[in-house]
């Protein structure tokens, strides 16, 4: 008899750590990509701390305090602009430059992981046609890579043309070259990105009515504050405008009405104010510029604690509005506005549903805008009622404050510096809970959405 020998079978390979990690990460982005985004935002967030707490980040060579390191770390990568410390004074160019990456990686990060999670979640359960109505624009799950890949090609040619834009303006001041260069640097990530951190001494209030310089501000807050999947969709139909999607005809309609609104809100208002020393291009150049920026980037020419508190409110309702969808502006987003507008009005008329552009919305479109809402506004409340238990100070101010925080926009009375330590920690918790608050409730909200095959009786209970 002829021997058989059966061949050892080789063992599997154990999968690398590496490959552990990336399987649980992927494991973690389909199960609950919501948590992922928000680990990533606080592990950059603290990172940039560490960064802060390096002596050398500093013009004095001294360590900063951990409170506002971590302030300043957090209002960077969440692209707030709220300050305890003068940025250009207390910061040295090593801080300056993290403080800038930081802006630049929230930025990018948030309009990224937004357009991630949409198209993550969507495989399940169509959460991108229902809250940025992405089915629209073409943007499936396979496109994943080359949306990604726009936003960078987006995001550094915004950059790239600020900079540009910028340096013969910082030339013009006297400065040189090499300082232009790094202070157009600055401003033009921190503008794109509607970081809100300005870098010169002075701060703007010396450029009041400068064309040359608001209007980059201008231009770059609007491009980031839009929305890319507005940016996208306008760019591959930008020949034939009929063809745009719902969410970007609703955005710019609503984007630019409320852009008009502002102006002439606050034009109004501190023309005898804030503007009585300005000349009337001045006041106008003054007024645009406060619309604009009080939606994302919190930058201004005329300082804000010299306004009307009556200013002050439409600057809240500004803040709280905020920017599009899957942009760098933070708030409860235009598209979010405009959804309830037009169910009030379909209300009004009596309509059985509520259309825009020859579109019907579902019903599921109006409950995610209600939830967004609502929540937005009790994280304004809790953090006004904390905020004014900790310090005190008027209604007004700390108001104001909250929601610039939860909005991402950076605008200030002037308090932020004279905080308490627990008072700093609140508006840290804000800006935090307002950057990725939106898109931790849209995707637990539509990992929560349930086919239920008994339906309850329906029964109207009065209302109003």
């Amino acid at each position: 008899m002829r021997e058989t020998h059966n061949a050892p079978i080789a063992p599997l390979p154990h999968p690398s750590v590496w490959q552990r990690g990336r399987a649980w990460v992927d494991h973690i982005a389909r199960e609950s990509p919501a948590r992922l985004a928000m680990a990533v935002f606080a592990i950059i967030i603290l990172t940039l701390t560490v960064l802060l707490q390096i002596p050398a980040a500093t013009t004095t060579g001294q360590r900063a305090p951990l409170i506002d390191s971590l302030f300043t770390a957090t209002s960077a990568v969440c692209v707030t602009g709220l300050v305890t410390v003068d940025t250009a004074v207390f910061w040295s160019p090593l801080g300056q430059f993290f403080i800038a990456i930081g802006m630049m990686v929230g930025g990018l990060g948030v309009m990224t992981l937004a357009s991630i999670l949409a198209t993550a979640v969507s495989r399940r359960i169509g959460l991108t046609q229902r809250f940025l109505t992405a089915k629209e624009t073409h943007t499936g799950l396979g496109e994943v890579g080359s949306l990604v890949r726009a936003v960078v090609v987006v995001s550094l040619s915004a950059h790239a043309i600020l900079f540009v834009a910028l340096i013969p303006f910082f030339l013009r001041q006297g400065e040189a070259l090499l300082m232009a260069c790094w202070h157009a640097f600055f401003m033009g990530a921190s503008i794109f990105n509607n970081g809100g951190f300005a870098i010169m001494p002075e701060g703007l209030a010396p450029h009041v009515g400068d064309w040359s310089l608001t209007i980059p501000i201008m231009l770059g807050t609007v491009v980031g504050a839009i929305g890319f999947p507005v940016i996208l969709d306008m760019w591959r139909n930008k020949r034939r405008t009929s063809r745009w999607n719902l969410t970007t005809k609703i955005s710019l309609v609503t984007y630019g009405t409320l852009w008009i609104l502002g102006f002439l809100a606050i034009g109004l208002l501190e023309w005898g104010n804030s503007f009585q020393d300005l000349s009337v291009s001045e006041g106008v150049n003054a007024a645009l510029l406060q619309s604009t920026t009080a939606r994302s980037s919190g930058l201004a020419t005329v300082p804000i604690e010299s306004m009307h508190e009556s200013t002050w409110f439409v600057l809240d309702a500004l803040m709280f509005v905020g920017g599009g969808s899957a942009s760098a502006a933070g708030g409860i987003k235009i598209t979010t506005l405009a959804v309830l507008v037009l169910a009030i009005v379909a209300e009004a008329r009596g309509d059985r549903d509520t259309e825009a552009f020859g579109k019907r919305l579902p019903p599921d479109v109006l409950r995610l805008a209600i939830a967004a809402t609502f929540l937005g506004a009790s994280l304004v409340g809790f953090g006004t009622l904390a905020l004014l238990q900790i310090t005190g100070l008027p209604l007004g101010n700390v108001l104001f404050e909250v929601i610039s925080a939860f909005s991402t926009c950076g605008l200030s009375t002037g308090i932020t510096p004279e905080l308490p330590d627990a008072g700093k920690g609140v508006l840290v918790f804000m800006m935090f809970a307002g950057r990725v608050g939106t898109m931790t409730l849209a995707g637990a909200l539509a990992l929560r959405n349930r086919r239920r095959v008994v339906r309850l009786p329906e029964e109207r209970p009065v209302i109003g």
